[in-house]
């Protein structure tokens, strides 16, 4: 069993950076594939990054390519995601979650483990 934290969330005005982390116990985590995920109230879950067990190579949804970095420390079991020129759109609860198969996804449903959520709320 993977438990996943994740925290770093909070209020943030548009253009600020904020820094995500999630801190995985349990399990193997550097044999995981990770995922940070959103969701904004009334859509669904999506994609924003993701990062092989290595720690490369890393992969960006298209509204954020340029302005978030993911990055996987084994030794502390922790994942990140950097945020920065944040715009409103990018308000939503932010959640970490752990991918065990052999290949990277990014489909929602393939991710085993999944933290419990941070919010971020970014106004204009």
């Amino acid at each position: 069993q993977v438990q996943l934290v994740a925290s770093g969330g909070g209020l943030a005005q548009a253009g600020d950076s904020l820094r995500l982390s999630c801190a995985a116990s349990g399990g193997t985590f550097s044999s995981y594939h990770m995922g940070w995920f959103r969701q904004a109230p009334g859509k669904e879950r999506e994609f924003v990054a993701g990062i092989r067990w290595s720690g490369a190579p890393t992969y960006y949804a298209d509204f954020v390519k340029g302005r978030f970095t993911i990055s996987k420390d084994n030794a502390k079991n922790t994942v990140y995601l950097q945020m920065g020129s944040l715009t409103p759109e990018d308000t939503a609860v932010y959640y970490c979650a752990v991918d065990r198969s052999l290949w990277f996804r990014r489909d929602v449903s393939e991710y085993d483990y999944w933290g419990q959520g941070t919010q971020v709320t970014v106004s204009s």
